[in-house]
């Protein structure tokens, strides 16, 4: 169905004159007529009466008219998610649980008015930085270090300090501990299957592992998170490493244990990427409230990594035992 003859129709309807409808769409009341004719021909039923006071809905042509302005509505709303401009904001949160789509989360519930569409690329920061560029996405989550050459006019921002804490069963000799710190972790086996072995992530950990003398394992299958949970659940040996912000869901009968790693806190730098000139209102308030909501770090002791230190105090990539 051509949608510009329904557009023509909608606009005569409401006119009630072929001529008003041709000034409305700035067209000639030609141009008018044989789209309607058109139309017409489509659906095999006449919609107008020519009247002297000019066009009047048939029967056929009221029954259409609802629906004719319903296709014009989801021609708009289909048109609005993919068009740079237009559509509402796009973001790649990188994975559904982790911190990220817990703050959009958050934000969409604070701005409930505020439409989202909320996606995960599941390719690496350079891929992701090219998305932005190209205006696939509005925005997206990595670890960018301070000192990275990004193209001309991306820009990032570091928005998210997420500490670790070390997940358990509640046979584990570490379970009923209040906090570990990272140099208790050594000789434990932290098990991560699939952690990627190159890029921002590998970067991060390695450097982590190197800094306080503990291993990660990362044999065995890649099976979803609930098994991942089930073996620990299970195991009195077995823990894995999981961002304060993550979102993971089990059985009360697991009993699993969150304990915080501090002394020093361990912290994640991930950073909001976006396009200098992407003018979606939305962006500016997701900014503004990513701002309010990052974690206030000045009183602990923390560590990142080299690669990431932008200046802030108490931070540190290389650490001593205390």
């Amino acid at each position: 169905m051509d949608l510009n003859a329904v557009r023509t129709f909608v606009a005569a309807a409401d006119a009630g004159q072929f001529q008003e409808a041709a000034a409305t769409l700035a067209i000639t009341q030609q141009a008018v007529s044989k789209r309607i004719a058109t139309l017409e021909k489509y659906l095999d039923v006449r919609l107008f009466a020519r009247t002297a006071r000019g066009a009047e809905l048939t029967i056929d042509g009221q029954a259409f008219l609802p629906h004719a302005r319903e296709l014009l509505r989801v021609a708009e709303r289909a048109d609005a998610s993919v068009r740079p401009g237009r559509r509402v904001l796009r973001v790649d949160v990188v994975a559904r649980r982790i911190v990220t789509a817990v703050l959009l989360q958050d934000f969409h519930r604070a701005h409930p008015d505020i439409e989202l569409d909320v996606v995960t690329l599941d390719v690496d920061v350079d891929a992701a930085i090219a998305a932005v560029e190209a205006g696939t996405i509005d925005a997206t989550f990595h670890a960018v270090p301070p000192q990275r050459p990004l193209p001309r006019g991306i820009s990032t921002a570091r928005v998210i300090d997420e500490p670790h804490e070390l997940l358990v069963g509640p046979r584990h000799p570490l379970a009923d501990a209040r906090f570990v710190t990272p140099w208790q972790l050594a000789g434990y086996r932290i098990w991560m299957p699939g952690l990627p072995v190159r890029g921002e992530v590998a970067d991060y950990y390695a450097e982590l592992t190197a800094t306080f003398g503990f291993a990660i394992d990362m044999l065995g299958p890649v099976f979803a998170k609930e098994a991942l949970l089930d073996d620990i659940a299970d195991s009195s040996d077995l823990a894995t490493l999981i961002g304060e912000g993550s979102r993971y869901l089990w059985p009360d009968s697991y009993d699993l244990r969150r304990i915080p790693v501090c002394q020093p806190t361990p912290i994640y730098p991930m950073s909001i990427v976006w396009r200098d000139d992407n003018r979606h209102p939305a962006l500016v308030e997701l900014r503004e409230y990513l701002d309010f909501r990052r974690a206030d770090t000045s009183d602990i002791e923390i560590w990142i990594p080299t690669w990431a230190q932008d200046g802030l105090s108490g931070a540190s990539g290389r650490a001593t035992r205390s």
